[in-house]
């Protein structure tokens, strides 16, 4: 356990930043000193656990070395005690598992639906719920900062601002288009149809890394907001677009009523998204000299969800299956998501 879990590393990064802490300037720059205090409190929570588990099975291996034939309830207690710390120990694996630079960080998760019109369109409003229930079930803050209705029913797009401990690091393995196949509601003739929407999820970059954005580069427009945000949004010309030329990238935001505000957010979700495009091409670049010629990318299809002939929902990346098709559509996210990581198919 302690070379899997490298909690000797971990302790000195504890003491490194309480050192970093104690310093008088520490709280001069709010940005860094908030990442480091988020970072504090993530080894913490790994190390306590990590000697939690220590003391718990030693305590059981001392009480099974005491026990004789006659003590069945303690034998039951020990059973019970040592399902308990399996479990932990799975959480504390999984932990490790979110290593990467930014899986510590909060994100932006973006759907858009597929072709398919109407039917699209109403597969996406099913994965947004699908994402704001996993949001409540992990106790993430899920705020959406762009939303555009569909013509006839479901959205156009949507995107959400999810904070949490280790957000990206679980909500990364959601990017890549998801498939519904389902009797249509939308059909008269109750016939079968399949639908697409995808799924783009990316790190929200701290303020420190720099990344230039030149003026020539970007067009920013306003106008009234339309969908959620309230009768004073909806009035004024408070949403934000802001097209980049180069990438040509374009991002939306429309959840304050501030246009000021909503302009600071826009920004921040184009340097993340320029951010993760950088990264998606020397990855790619690399991939190519590794001799890889395909990966899981942004438009790939990852996973199948169907409601008819069957019941079935099927993750191509890890071959993970469940039939409770209505429990995932419902936020029951972690099976998949651990399979996933553990199955090193996302990195």
């Amino acid at each position: 356990m302690g070379g899997l879990f490298d909690v000797p590393t971990k302790q000195n990064r504890i003491k490194e930043i309480e050192i970093e802490m104690s310093k008088d300037d520490f709280w001069n720059d709010i940005n860094k000193a908030n990442q480091l205090n988020k970072e504090l409190t993530l080894l913490k929570k790994e190390t306590s656990l990590y000697n939690n588990l220590i003391n718990s099975i030693n305590d059981d291996k001392e009480m099974l070395s005491l026990l004789d034939d006659n003590q069945t309830d303690m034998l039951d207690e020990i059973t019970k005690d040592l399902e308990k710390t399996k479990k932990d120990i799975d959480e504390l694996e999984l932990s490790t598992m979110l290593d990467g630079e930014y899986d510590n960080n909060n994100c932006y998760l973006e759907i858009h639906p597929g072709a398919g019109g109407t039917e699209s369109c109403d597969w996406a409003s099913m994965l947004l719920r699908m994402y704001q229930r996993y949001c409540e079930k992990k106790k993430y803050k899920c705020t959406i900062i762009e939303y555009e209705d569909g013509d006839q029913a479901g959205i156009k797009s949507v995107t959400l601002h999810i904070e949490g401990e280790n957000a990206y690091g679980y909500l990364k393995c959601e990017k890549g288009t998801h498939r519904l196949v389902r009797i249509s509601p939308f059909d008269s003739n109750k016939r079968r149809h399949t639908s697409f929407a995808s799924v783009l999820v990316t790190p929200e970059i701290n303020q420190e890394i720099d990344i230039e954005i030149k003026e020539e580069d970007i067009r920013i427009d306003t106008y009234c907001a339309s969908g959620h945000g309230g009768q004073g949004v909806n009035t004024t010309p408070s949403a934000v677009r802001i097209t980049h030329f180069p990438s040509k990238i374009v991002v939306t935001c429309q959840n304050e009523r501030s246009q000021i505000q909503n302009k600071e957010t826009c920004m921040k979700v184009l340097k993340s998204r320029l951010f993760a495009l950088e990264k998606q091409k020397k990855d790619e670049e690399l991939n190519k000299l590794k001799g890889i010629t395909s990966g899981i990318d942004f438009g790939t299809q990852i996973r199948s969800y169907v409601l008819t002939p069957y019941t079935l929902v099927k993750d191509y990346r890890s071959d993970f299956e469940m039939v409770n098709v209505d429990d995932v559509l419902d936020g029951d996210l972690e099976e998949i998501i651990e399979s996933i990581l553990k199955s090193g198919a996302v990195k």
